[in-house]
């Protein structure tokens, strides 16, 4: 493959226009995005009749409103102007840290909302207060109070409203208008309803309370964070330094206490969930028989190797175990579990090597998709035409394709959406429809609205590269990645993308190779990612831009993926240090000028390549790395190193301050001063260690920012202060 992409490489680096205009690094993070329009939250109307999205103000690209889209004529109006409703009250310390978790802390305006099951209304949460908005346009306020209304949801048969309250569970009947607390003694370290940290940001639970089908019962989390260690986090800010104490489950240390309770919604029952003898466990997920007559677990054991499934009977709180996933290193959950109206289950499993959908029916298994590939997610279950749709990448890992199969009959998935896109697909609950987004490196995303066989019925967001399109006068310059594979030390295929200068012949460029490589973060994928204008502006100036997805990363199986197990900092490095020898042997390539840059756990990989192999990058910069894998949470950190309580030599091995002495390379270290995800004392450490050993680096900081470092003047300037440390120390090095 390599002998075929080079050339075509050449011949794409060399083809020009002369009106093109190369980007700049401040058009980069100004508004509009250059990508367009990214509306969030695309979803269907109960009766498939409108699609509502949040979409993005051209001049003020953080700000979301409402919008609802006809999908018969594709005509598009604007339901709830964000700036018209809410107090500007501010926010919740609590909903703050939900939104940093969700990670749309930067956003402003609308955020969420909620169908109501009618179809008539639309539940708005904005500045706190919840709004229930109805199709012509009129919107009714809900609540005015001085506390923040979190996680509100409308029940699933449409009968009441519920939502989160200074740590208790309030439930409104839509009809009479009042509320009454389901809870009444949350407060301090005790919560209702809520998804407790570990939850939130590693496990992808954003709530804690569940609505069965018919409106009888809710299942509420029941959350004890007094067992979790107080942590005093300095959050430095621009005017002053504030104090948090923060109850962070840091690895090798307690976590909170999850119970599971079933109540009714006036109140009259509240019984507990059996969940096991064991405390120290995790409440994973939690879903709803078809017929709302009994609650399924999904209850993890804390060294995550087992993973149960429980059927909880309502009235009583009895629970039987339905199945097991078992793992020599580490089970990976899924939002794949779907509860047939037969009684059946739909369910994903990586038992074969791979992941894969499986149908349980009364204690017998049948597998319905298998091979060398991996089942994403499941989009919908037709259970008229009995067919699963599922995201997967039958044909290459790097571009997610929409599928169905069969699951009274399995044969081989036929695919929906069209090749040569990565896609993302959500559905109605009857998988009568499509809401498709998709891109690839030549088109930014677009979403539109589809039949179950994938026909496009209507364009949602087009965002056609047009002439009034933001990217428009930066067309003629945009470089094409190039893809392709190499052989990593152990014989596994890896996949790499490439972002080329217009090159001149027998001229050799400088690499920018970007580093990611921690689990779950696959970076090669044909699409436009995020960080493509960014990447584009590096390429157009006179980079190299070099990704390549080491073992350890996802879509390719347990056993590339498990190759990190008690095992950091080993093999990702291993691999990443193969794609800069290939690099290095190109004829185009200066081997003398490869900058290495990542952030978060591309932080940490940068410091263990310049660690384990000084002299092979000029330079190197680390965003908010991670230095002390015990500073980090349990969930994430113990899954891939176990339990430093009992075992502690993963994480001597896998830190990064042992070696830090080794690194002998230009280094810019930077870190947000109020980041509570990797918290700054990791950089505090590095640095303590550098200058104990004499070793001269770079240091920026951000007071009073988070991981994100978010916002258009902050993330400029951090990709100046980059761009500025590698173009002295690597690029115009000669």
């Amino acid at each position: 493959m390599r002998k075929i992409l080079l050339p075509l490489l050449l011949l794409t680096a060399t083809v020009t226009s002369a009106a093109a205009r190369d980007l700049t690094l401040e058009r980069v993070f100004q508004s509009p995005a250059l990508s367009g329009p990214s509306p969030r939250l695309a979803r269907l109307s109960p009766d498939g009749r409108l699609v509502t999205l949040l979409r993005n103000r051209p001049d003020e690209k953080e700000r979301y409103d409402l919008w609802a889209i006809d999908a018969a004529t594709g005509q598009a109006r604007m339901l709830v102007d964000s700036k018209k409703i809410g107090s500007g009250a501010e926010l919740s310390e609590e909903e703050k840290m939900r939104r940093e978790r969700l990670r749309i802390a930067g956003t402003r305006g609308i955020t969420d909302y909620a169908w109501a099951p009618d179809g008539k209304s639309i539940l708005v949460p904005i500045d706190g207060d919840l709004y229930l908005a109805t199709l012509d346009g009129n919107v009714r306020r809900l609540t005015a109070t001085k506390e923040t209304e979190i996680d509100p949801k409308v029940s699933e048969a449409g009968r009441y409203l519920s939502f989160l309250r200074n740590q208790n569970l309030f439930v409104l009947d839509l009809a009479t208008g009042t509320e009454h607390p389901l809870t009444t003694d949350g407060g301090g370290t005790l919560s209702w309803g809520a998804a407790e940290f570990v939850a939130q940001e590693e496990m992808d639970r954003h709530t804690g309370y569940w609505w069965s089908p018919d409106d009888r019962y809710l299942a509420v989390a029941r959350v004890d964070e007094s067992p979790v260690q107080v942590v005093t986090r300095a959050a430095i800010g621009a005017e002053g330094t504030k104090l948090v104490e923060q109850r962070y489950p840091a690895a090798g240390t307690k976590n909170a206490i999850v119970d599971l309770y079933i109540m009714t919604p006036d109140g009259a029952s509240k019984v507990k969930a059996d969940l096991g003898p064991n405390p120290d466990q995790y409440l994973t997920r939690v879903d709803w028989t078809a017929d709302g007559k009994a609650v399924l677990v999904q209850r993890m054991s804390r060294d995550q190797k087992t993973l149960d499934v429980l059927r909880i009977d309502p009235a009583t709180g009895a629970s039987t175990l339905l199945f097991s996933e078992t793992s020599p290193t580490w089970v990976n959950l899924t939002e794949n579990l779907r509860a047939l109206k037969d009684g059946s289950l739909i369910w994903s499993s990586e038992r074969s090597g791979f992941s894969h959908l499986y149908r349980w029916k009364a204690g017998k298994w049948t597998q319905l998709t298998r091979g060398e590939w991996a089942v994403d997610r499941v989009a919908g279950v037709d259970e008229k035409a009995r067919r699963v749709y599922f995201t997967g990448t039958q044909e290459t890992p790097i571009e997610p394709q929409l599928y169905w199969v069969s699951y009274d009959k399995p044969g081989k998935p036929m695919r929906v959406t069209e090749a040569g896109w990565s896609n993302g697909v959500t559905m109605d609950k009857a998988a009568t429809h499509l809401l498709v987004t998709r891109s690839n490196p030549a088109q930014p995303q677009q979403t539109y609205l589809a039949d179950a066989s994938g026909r496009r019925l209507a364009w949602v967001e087009e965002n056609r590269l047009g002439p009034d399109h933001p990217y428009a006068p930066y067309l003629d310059s945009h470089i094409q990645p190039v893809f392709g594979t190499l052989k990593g030390p152990d014989g596994s295929e890896l996949h790499y993308r490439m972002l080329s200068p217009r090159r001149e012949p027998g001229k050799r460029y400088p690499v920018f190779f970007y580093v990611y490589g921690g689990p779950h973060g696959q970076q090669v994928t044909r699409s436009w990612y995020g960080a493509l204008p960014l990447q584009e502006y590096l390429a157009q100036h006179g980079w190299i831009v070099f990704t390549i997805d080491n073992r350890g990363t996802n879509r390719r199986g347990v056993k590339f993926e498990s190759g990190i197990y008690h095992a950091a900092g080993t093999v990702e490095v291993e691999d990443q240090l193969a794609g800069v020898e290939w690099l290095k042997r190109q004829p185009f390539v200066d081997p003398a000028r490869v900058a290495v840059m990542g952030w978060s756990y591309g932080g940490y990989m940068t410091l263990r390549l310049l660690e384990k192999a000084p002299g092979v990058f000029a330079a190197g910069a680390a965003v908010a790395p991670v230095t002390r894998w015990e500073l980090y949470d349990t969930f994430y950190t113990e899954r891939y190193l176990g339990n430093p309580a009992t075992d502690p030599k993963p994480y001597k091995a896998g830190d990064t301050l042992n070696e830090a002495s080794n690194i002998r390379d230009p280094l810019l270290v930077v870190h947000g001063m109020a980041d509570d995800n990797v918290v700054f004392e990791n950089t505090t450490s590095l640095i303590a260690k550098l200058q104990k050993e004499k070793h001269p680096f770079e240091l920026m900081v951000y007071p009073g920012a988070t991981h994100a470092i978010a916002g258009e003047g902050p993330q400029t300037h951090v990709w100046q202060t980059i761009v500025n440390f590698l173009d002295r120390t690597v690029k115009d090095k000669r």
